[in-house]
């Protein structure tokens, strides 16, 4: 798999949150659902996109935009707009006042707001992510994402716009699935406009090889992979490879292998209750000590610790 695949591959929607707000201006709609990514659009109307810790960014009707959480943020019929709803959860809003809007609000299906005809509709989707494998996804990410309307995939919008206004059998998971192909379009959308500003290992899935390099890692990473290895894989010299590598990628091959093992460890130790010497296995390492020695050097944290503060954080 290539690096954007790997990153996404088992970050799959399920259960995820969605929303149709109908609005009439003045609107504004803070959402503070801690949702690592959301996604969201307007196939009427336009609006802004504020966020906590930021400038606010233009929403064009039919654009598509990510947010990167977990930070609330708001969408708004203009920058100043003062929010009136306060998004909690798929089933929970109140006014700025904390007052439960949920019921008072719903006009149908997944559909809250002003009245059913409403100038303005705005869609959103929560999107989950394996929190310690979309690191490098998420470093990469300014705080909101926009592809314009001219790019985003509008057939993909319109059939998930057309999905959340109805209640049919099977609906979560064919929404669900929706918003994994809007996710990776939208991504790869945005990542193939930025050029030669997109993230060092995007890039890297241009040269061929350092990309066949990035899959032969993240297929098999517990492979006691060596420069030398990755250099024969890829039919170039060791030198030649360790240069280009470093130079495409901005740091060196075995760098980005130890980086890769311990955030695939991080994931499991929290996803899994393997004990330490068997994820050291699955991820490349001969036992839990030399993982604890890769692990601990990069996460500043042993293993173990890393574990019971994982389990000790909510969801």
């Amino acid at each position: 798999m290539d690096a954007l695949a790997t990153l996404l591959y088992d970050s799959r929607a399920h259960g995820a949150m969605f929303c149709r707000s109908l609005l009439d201006s003045p609107w504004a709609v803070r959402f503070a659902n801690d949702a690592p990514l959301t996604l969201l659009t307007m196939p009427s109307g336009a609006g802004w996109v504020l966020p906590e810790d930021g400038d606010p960014v233009r929403l064009d009707t039919g654009a598509a935009a990510i947010v990167r959480g977990p930070a609330p943020f708001t969408v708004a019929c203009s920058p100043d707009a003062a929010p009136r709803v306060v998004v909690l959860a798929e089933d929970q809003c109140t006014d700025e006042l904390g007052r439960d809007l949920t019921e008072s609000s719903r006009i149908g299906h997944r559909t809250w707001g002003d009245r059913p005809d409403a100038e303005s509709v705005l869609l959103t989707a929560g999107y989950q992510l394996r929190e310690d494998i979309s690191t490098h996804l998420l470093a990469t990410l300014p705080q909101v994402v926009v592809v314009p309307a001219d790019l985003a995939d509008c057939p993909l919008m319109l059939m998930l716009l057309d999905e959340v206004a109805v209640d049919r059998a099977g609906q979560q998971v064919f929404l669900d699935r929706l918003l994994d192909l809007l996710l990776v379009s939208t991504l790869r959308t945005w990542f193939d406009g930025l050029g030669a500003d997109a993230p060092a290992w995007y890039r890297a899935l241009g040269d061929p090889v350092i990309a066949h390099a990035l899959r032969l890692v993240h297929d098999d990473p517990a492979y006691a992979w060596t420069v030398g290895e990755l250099a024969s894989r890829t039919g170039v010299s060791r030198a030649g490879f360790a240069q280009r590598f470093t130079r495409v990628v901005g740091e060196t091959p075995m760098a980005y292998v130890t980086g890769w093992r311990v955030s695939l460890a991080a994931d499991l130790l929290r996803r899994t209750d393997d004990t330490v010497a068997a994820i050291a296995r699955r991820v490349g390492y001969s036992d839990g000590y030399a993982l604890s020695a890769a692990f601990t050097r990069l996460r500043g944290t042993r293993p173990g610790e890393f574990r019971r503060q994982a389990a000790a954080t909510p969801v």
